[in-house]
């Protein structure tokens, strides 16, 4: 009965979590909390991180109930993600797997947000909708790939919400996609906004642009509200990630969908998918922001399966890089 120990910090969340055969143990995890208006600089939410690894890693190893003699892997984010957070959360899992002499097992977060989703929803073979702050991808497995269908040409959903916020000077606590969410419900006129998807693929950059554009003097005429725009927005994206997540899964013949990253805890996104779901005869699987924001958990699973079938990451080779695609990954845990 294997137990893996997960360090994740790609982003302004960072992560340790405990699994042991498919049991979550433990899963604390903090958020760098920026003011309104701004964003997340990699120097300073490494420096976040820094600050509360060890803590956190102390907090893990007592809520698990397990010491270090009762570990057997240790996992850890490779990439992609932000380079200073990445950097900062390796250096640490580097360490502790010496310091314990324990293997290392160096992750790609979106397989881990994938494994996650697989454990938590039971979902057997889904297509996937990967919404994060960094990503935007529709996944499909096949012969041991986690195959890309369709994907964001330029930036990620996730990203589009965050920036339209910091327009609106939303707050960032717990995070702005969130408070875009809460404003959305009380929006009543629905603007129209540039809908751009080409074949598979989506484009976030242009409505951003054009959202911003409009967004103040439309709100100083009194033509809408603040509300009006964040629903407007949330309308629009979502309708675009369902269209390409139903394409794929028409192209699959798959029954199942699963939504996975931390935009995918967005109720309102989960309504428009298993509508979607319904009109095909499909099954919705979601989890709720426990397992879909980042969080530790989730590489310690993709870790255990990895550590099960066999993987190790050698020091040598146990650096983060940036860039570093799902569809890179060899999936040699699952048939």
């Amino acid at each position: 009965m294997p137990a893996v120990l997960g360090f994740e910090g790609s982003a302004n969340k960072i992560g340790v979590g405990v699994v042991r055969d498919g049991k979550v143990l433990a899963n604390p995890r903090r958020t760098y909390v920026t003011p309104p208006g701004t964003g997340f600089l990699p120097g300073d939410t490494a420096r976040h991180h820094r600050a509360v690894i060890l803590d956190l890693l102390q907090e893990a190893l007592t809520e698990s109930g397990l010491t270090s003699q009762d570990i057997d892997c240790i996992a850890y984010t490779k990439g992609p993600g932000m380079g200073a957070p990445l950097v900062s959360v390796a250096v640490v899992a580097r360490t502790v797997a010496q310091l314990w002499n324990k293997p290392l097992v160096g992750v790609n977060h979106c397989i881990g947000h994938i494994e996650m989703g697989r454990l938590i929803t039971g979902a057997t073979s889904p297509t996937v909708l990967y919404v994060s702050g960094g990503n935007t991808q529709v996944i499909a497995y096949s012969e041991h790939r986690y195959r890309i269908f369709g994907e964001t040409i330029d930036i990620a959903v996730g990203n589009c919400l965050d920036r339209f916020a910091r327009v609106l000077k939303i707050s960032n606590d717990p995070s702005p996609g969130y408070n875009i969410e809460q404003m959305a419900k009380r929006g009543k006129k629905l603007v129209e906004l540039p809908y751009t998807v080409k074949g598979m693929d989506v484009s976030f950059s242009g409505i951003l642009s054009f959202i911003e554009d409009v967004a103040h003097r439309m709100l100083a005429t009194g033509e809408c509200t603040p509300e009006d725009l964040c629903f407007s927005l949330q309308e629009t994206v979502f309708a675009m990630l369902v269209e390409i997540t139903e394409r794929a899964m028409a192209h699959c013949g798959s029954q199942e969908a699963l939504i996975v990253g931390g935009v995918g805890c967005n109720v309102r996104l989960q309504e428009m998918m298993a509508t979607m779901c319904q009109e095909r005869g499909a099954q919705l699987f979601a989890t709720d922001e426990r397992f879909c924001i980042d969080n530790g958990a989730m590489i310690a699973q993709a870790g255990w399966e990895m550590f099960q079938a066999g993987h190790r990451t050698p020091l040598s080779d146990s650096g983060v890089t940036q860039r570093y695609r799902t569809d890179e990954v060899e999936v040699t845990w699952r048939d």
